[in-house]
């Protein structure tokens, strides 16, 4: 029998592949790239990757935008910009849909000067002036990123200036001379490998160097520090103790702090003078969810005399909640539709923001980058499977938004519809999805793609998937999306009923989803495609091991498939609040049911399966997908892998990689399913 198994799970004879720059490990990977474009490639491969290219390229998509200053900032992406650039421009003229944009830097141009895979991660621009800034630029699209000064005016980064090595972390601006950072340089790193400590860096001084002015046990998930742009000379440092669990300490730059008392797992927002907390299990006598409020002061000093702003309701979801200009913007679902209101502190009265679709995908955020910029502008987007984004503009006075600007479809939804369903899941668990297809009965034999994630208090909504439409949807399949548990969709209670020991129950709902297609009369289980990345890459293993009699293929893409390891490659110990710890034997003993790399069989039928990752992807390591490739391989199975250079924890870090990952899958998922 091929290990790894459940009864030796530690018999692994593919370890070799968890290298990731091996010299054996890039042959054999070289070779089952080749062997997957051989047969899964070609001029209908090629023809897909171009339109797609070519439709994430459209000069006249929407492109995402922040206000720093006086300035709209974008960083964008297009056939004559691979890599890409920085840019801005002024509201009116984003508005008036003029092209009025400045550049300020061109990633491509310095790639072609200096060289490197490099790939954009953000920009920080000097609060007040805004004429200096920090770029993060990491190679090949990985979460490690270099941090370098930059001229805005001159175009140029500055001689001597803030410079670091790539690694983890983050920084910000406390004034012109000197940066808060918050990175693993210097052996600063958790047991996750992620930063430890925080440090005061001045100009001049080495990163390395800089004094540490507050710091984590070793054994925690990470920290890092926020310049408080609400309270000038307040410094507030933060410790994520698991992946759900964070301390928030108030200090200055001195590294002084006191604690704010609230319980680890509470979420908490706060501006110049009040806090808004959400604690996910019962505090003070409120159910877990409850929306508290109360003033800041009265907090720091211990006091509990909060204010109820919002409780938990079936079928409700509190999703998050952020200051403006002294106002508390609340985002909710209810039953899955999105609701925004406006919460005035002290009186704690809500109003509700007009104007938003009873359906699809909403977010908010203000449009200002700095609080203390804020003129309390709030930028609204929304969009659904066959409407593609558009932002539209409100305020924290709660105005009807006003369209600002909407993006060109990329591909055609005639004759397409949108409807709700519900599936029964193993334990009688109603699971909700969302279908897009054809008007009209159903065929029996619909071509169906079924997407998933079911984890980390996500939410999964029914948002406007281009590359997909036009892959599938414009050729007239059918697209589902499936709300499981393990999501963010009905609040703490949904997430965690499908974690740790509960985990299978998240893949039972997808599985119970696929089973509904069928019962429905939409399809049958030969027809049936899912993909699934990431958390959702575990879901699709599992369905190979645990449900393959139900999919006719599967997708599997930057996954987490060896819970024997995961903890032990990369950030991957950062995630045992959610899976557990497979170093416990009694953790291990539910583990190992949805351990698929363990589960997997020879001799079982199991549908085709192709495995994708990046081989820059330094969050989720990429021996993921190898060694479960090179298991099922060995055991006689249809398995292939993709793993492209470049492109980090996604499907790649330009237009032209993305394009290339997504086609090679839909291609396969189509063709495996026996609709090409």
């Amino acid at each position: 029998m091929i290990g790894p198994t459940v009864a030796e799970p530690d018999n692994d004879p593919f370890l070799w592949l968890e290298d990731v720059e091996g010299e054996r490990a890039l042959e054999w990977v070289a070779a089952q790239n080749a062997r997957t474009l051989a047969a899964w490639g070609g001029a209908a491969y090629e023809a897909d990757r171009d339109a797609v290219k070519a439709g994430l390229d459209r000069p006249d998509r929407l492109p995402n935008i922040t206000r720093r200053g006086a300035w709209l900032y974008n960083f964008w992406q297009d056939a004559a910009h691979p890599a890409g650039i920085w840019r801005r421009t002024t509201l009116a003229d984003f508005a008036a849909a003029r092209d009025a944009w400045e550049t300020l830097f061109d990633l491509d141009a310095h790639i072609h000067a200096e060289g490197g895979d490099w790939a954009w991660q953000g920009a920080a621009t000097l609060p007040g002036t805004h004429d200096r800034a920090l770029l993060f630029l990491s190679r090949g699209g990985s979460d490690a990123a270099t941090i370098r000064e930059y001229d805005i005016a001159a175009r140029a980064f500055v001689p001597g200036g803030f410079h670091t090595p790539e690694a983890k972390g983050h920084a910000e601006w406390i004034d012109r001379d000197t940066l808060l950072l918050s990175s693993t340089l210097g052996d600063l790193a958790t047991h996750a490998g992620l930063a430890r400590g925080v440090r005061l860096w001045r100009r001049g001084a080495a990163a390395e160097a800089a004094p540490i002015i507050f710091e984590t046990d070793h054994a925690h998930m990470m920290a890092w520090g926020s310049v408080d742009r609400d309270a000038p000379g307040r410094i507030t440092f933060h410790e994520r103790t698991r992946f759900f669990d964070t301390r928030h300490h108030f200090g200055d730059s001195t590294g002084a702090h006191t604690r704010l008392d609230l319980p680890d797992d509470a979420e908490a927002s706060w501006d110049a003078d009040w806090l808004a907390v959400r604690p996910r299990t019962p505090w003070l006598g409120h159910a877990a969810d409850t929306l508290l409020g109360i003033r800041l002061a009265d907090a720091l000093a211990g006091g509990r005399d909060f204010a109820v702003l919002a409780r938990p309701a079936p079928r409700r979801a509190l999703r998050g909640f952020f200051w403006c200009r002294g106002q508390l913007i609340v985002s909710e679902l209810d039953a899955l539709s999105p609701r925004y209101s406006i919460v005035t502190p002290g009186s704690w009265q809500a109003t509700t923001l007009p104007g938003l679709p009873a359906y699809g995908v909403a977010g908010i955020a203000p449009l200002d980058r700095e609080p203390d910029e804020t003129d309390g502008t709030l930028l609204l987007s929304t969009e659904d499977p066959l409407t593609p984004p558009s932002l539209s503009l409100t305020s924290t006075a709660a105005a009807t938004p006003a369209l600002l600007r909407a993006s060109t479809p990329m591909f055609r939804a005639d004759g397409l519809v949108v409807t709700r369903h519900e599936a029964i899941s193993a334990d009688g668990t109603r699971i909700p999805y969302v279908q897009t297809g054809p008007a009209g009965a159903p065929t029996g034999d619909a071509p169906v793609h079924l997407y998933g994630y079911g984890g980390f208090r996500i939410s999964v909504m029914p948002n406007y998937r281009g590359s997909i439409g036009k892959l599938w949807l414009e050729r007239g399949g059918t697209t589902v999306t499936a709300h499981l548990r393990g999501g963010g969709e009905f609040g703490t209670g949904w997430h965690q009923g499908a974690i740790r020991e509960n985990k299978r129950l998240s893949h039972d709902d997808f599985a119970a989803v696929a089973a509904d297609l069928v019962a429905r009369g939409v399809t049958r289980p030969a027809r049936i495609a899912a993909e699934g990345g990431s958390n959702g890459g575990l879901l699709i293993a599992n369905m190979l091991t645990r449900y393959p009699e139900r999919f006719g293929a599967l997708f599997c893409t930057i996954p987490l498939i060896d819970m024997r390891r995961f903890h032990k490659l990369l950030i991957g110990a950062s995630w045992i609040a959610e899976y557990g710890n497979p170093e416990d034997p009694a953790d291990w003993q539910f583990m190992q049911d949805f351990s698929a790399y363990h589960r997997a069989e020879a001799g079982r039928a199991y549908p085709p399966i192709l495995i994708a990752t990046t081989r820059r992807d330094d969050r989720v390591h990429p021996a993921h997908a190898r060694k479960m490739v090179a298991k099922l391989q060995a055991q006689g199975h249809s398995a292939w892998l993709h793993e492209p250079p470049a492109g980090g924890h996604g499907y790649g870090k330009d237009n032209a990689e993305v394009a290339g990952f997504v086609a090679l899958g839909a291609g396969f998922l189509r063709r495996a399913i026996g609709w090409e």
